[in-house]
């Protein structure tokens, strides 16, 4: 039988095992992005973009994105919110819990009986609230449920697609995300095109990953700025402290484009992407940033999905990374 002191050891080196997990910052790569696959790719955010000769596996899917997921879109990285469960999750599932936990202890939810007849009325309350909880759920999904669900929608004008630099809105959200947040009828499927890329789009790509990632080694945020959507050039500014924060600097150099193509363009509402698998050779370290000392090497060749965006009379910027298989 364990003492109170040894019980009090366990738990004590229980929260700090706890305690450690917590606080254990994830290992990333190097580079703008941290390797992982971030940014917004319009309404094909959440779907993986075509495969190439230069990026023959699927990408990864996008896991951190302003774009919320709307009528169309899958979203296998991230999982959109569902208000019917989380009402019946979490607060029925502890009333449960309690209940149970009442009657192996000889109470039930409202401090029933001992014995068999403490067992029984258990099964009635839980059958009352498991009843409760099927009628409020139904309740809630009809309030929900939009007015015009079933019925065939006219397509949306061309001028009602998202902003193409993915300019968050009130909130931090780019625009649409309130619309699919809210679930309403109103929003739709944006009405998509096909776009030609030619040579001098070519060129303006291979020429962005190089002013990104020289950007990104000499932490220049005004020129991201300038060559990234304000979420992207977010997700840098973000990573860039937390280098400065473990006392690092990434030094990236010689960039050289070995290989690209073009896995798909398309346009909607204002706005035009292109998304191109490139793969590349750079020098990637990082350093010390007090003493300059080498403390890790990255890989000298990396292969990414890059999608590009651009509005109306605007030149293209990067608003989405992916890595790819």
């Amino acid at each position: 039988m364990l003492t109170s002191t040894t019980r009090r050891k366990r738990t004590a080196a229980l929260l700090a095992l706890a305690a450690a997990l917590t606080v254990a910052a994830p290992v990333v790569e190097a580079r703008p992005g941290g390797g992982g696959s971030v940014g917004s790719r319009g309404s094909r955010t959440f779907n993986a973009p075509s495969a190439t000769t230069t990026a023959p596996g699927t990408a990864a899917p996008i896991q951190r994105s302003q774009t919320q997921p709307g009528p169309g879109m899958s979203n296998p990285g991230m999982q959109a919110p569902n208000q019917g469960r989380r009402f019946g999750g979490g607060f029925f599932a502890g009333l449960l819990g309690a209940g149970l936990l009442g009657a192996l202890i000889g109470g039930g939810f409202f401090g029933g009986l001992g014995g068999i007849a403490s067992f029984l009325g258990l099964l009635l309350q839980v059958g009352l609230i498991v009843g409760l909880i099927v009628l409020a759920v139904r309740f809630f999904r009809r309030r929900q449920q939009p007015a015009g669900a079933g019925a065939p929608y006219a397509r949306q004008g061309l001028d009602n697609g998202p902003d193409p630099r993915g300019q968050p809105g009130p909130g931090g959200m780019a625009a649409g995300g309130l619309g699919g947040m809210m679930g309403g009828g109103a929003q739709r499927p944006p009405q998509q095109r096909p776009v030609q890329i030619g040579p001098q789009d070519y060129q303006v790509f291979e020429r962005i990953l190089g002013d990104v990632q020289d950007a990104y080694s000499r932490e220049d945020m005004v020129t991201l700025r300038n060559i990234a959507t304000p979420e992207m050039a977010g997700y840098f500014e973000e990573e860039l402290r937390a280098n400065a924060a473990r006392g690092i600097v990434n030094r990236i150099s010689d960039v050289k484009l070995l290989q690209g193509d073009l896995a798909e363009a398309w346009g909607e509402g204002q706005a035009e992407y292109a998304t191109v698998a490139m793969r590349y050779a750079l020098k990637d370290v990082k350093l010390d940033r007090n003493t300059n000392r080498v403390v890790e090497n990255e890989p000298a060749e990396a292969t990414e999905v890059w999608t590009f965006v651009r509005g109306t009379g605007r030149p293209w910027t990067l608003s989405a990374i992916q890595q790819t298989a």
